[in-house]
């Protein structure tokens, strides 16, 4: 998993191919990039990370492997800062999200990933460490980028997980129970590594740390579905079921495969209904990550398709 350069290519991070990276790691398997940013110094202190997680409008958490609730135990802000006074040398993490929206020398970092689609970004995540600590052997379903910017964390990589792998029972972090590293690497400041979603992973801090997360929008199947569903009613769709040609062998409690394929059709005709599913994907992934906080973090979420154009969830004129 070493770089893979292209000299007749477009290069991004650590000076590989956007198309070689795009073609055999995106969604496909991790990939190291030394030296992703050799440069880049963090625009947030450890203590001003801390204090933004003292903010009630700003979402933040910590973790410790070894808390008061037992392992893996997770606070949630905001915080006091009193919180800080207490806590272990070791072992473990604080963690604050969407940091771009409130500090806009982070959302420049993220000009650096203009080789992606700009609406599937989601936020920049950053995580302080101490010696030993991290979130423990996990995985997520959404594509990240794990920035070093100070210190060292080592990053254990193993297989790929999914609904049947078991986890530790009582931790509100879903980790690994069972976590088989397969590749182990350190990263230094300006390294950087890339996961797709379902990669088993473990970052322990070397020393104090900064790590940088920058995480990409996967929202499930049903959170689509069920979305879909609240724009049709928004939209004034008010189609009905109708039954498919009746037979009287059909008169009984037992379900005719005709009345599934009739359901099947007609979901599968609004489906195809181009003009409803492009205006509705397109609102429903430039949706606000806060959309109560709006105002107060100038969120900007923008996309188009066919010509319209569309802001924060809604369609621009």
């Amino acid at each position: 998993m070493s770089n893979s350069m292209d000299q007749g290519s477009s290069s991004i991070l650590g000076g590989i191919a956007a198309e070689d990276f795009l073609q055999h790691y995106w969604q496909k398997q991790p990939l190291l990039i030394r030296d992703a940013l050799p440069d880049y110094e963090s625009p947030v202190s450890p203590d001003e990370l801390a204090g933004l997680s003292l903010e009630s409008e700003v979402e933040s958490r910590i973790v410790e492997e070894n808390g008061a609730d037992g392992p893996w135990s997770v606070r949630h802000g905001p915080f006091e800062e009193e919180d800080y006074q207490g806590m272990p040398e070791k072992d473990w993490t604080l963690l604050v999200q969407g940091v771009d929206l409130w500090v806009p020398q982070v959302k420049e970092l993220l000009k650096q990933f203009d080789f992606l689609p700009a609406w599937r970004l989601d936020d920049i995540m950053i995580s302080y460490a101490c010696e030993g600590g991290s979130v423990g052997p996990h995985f997520d379903q959404y594509d990240v980028f794990l920035l070093q910017v100070e210190g060292q964390r080592c990053w254990q990589v193993g297989e790929e997980c999914g609904t049947g792998t078991p986890l530790l029972e009582g931790s509100e972090v879903r980790i690994i129970s069972d976590f088989q590293p397969v590749q182990e690497w350190l990263l230094n400041p300006g390294d950087m590594l890339y996961l797709p979603p379902g990669v088993g992973h473990w970052g322990v801090a070397e020393s104090e740390c900064l790590t940088f997360s920058i995480g990409f929008r996967s929202p499930t199947l049903a959170d689509m579905l069920g979305d879909l569903a609240v724009e049709m009613i928004t939209q004034g769709h008010t189609e009905h079921y109708r039954d498919p040609e009746l037979t009287p062998a059909m008169a009984s409690q037992e379900i005719h495969p005709a009345f599934i394929d009739q359901a099947k059709k007609q979901l599968f005709d609004l489906l195809n209904d181009d003009e409803l599913i492009e205006d509705w994907f397109a609102r429903f992934m430039t949706a606000p990550k806060y959309p109560e906080l709006e105002e107060q973090t100038e969120e900007q979420r923008h996309a188009s398709i066919r010509g319209r154009r569309y802001f924060n969830g809604d369609a621009v004129d």
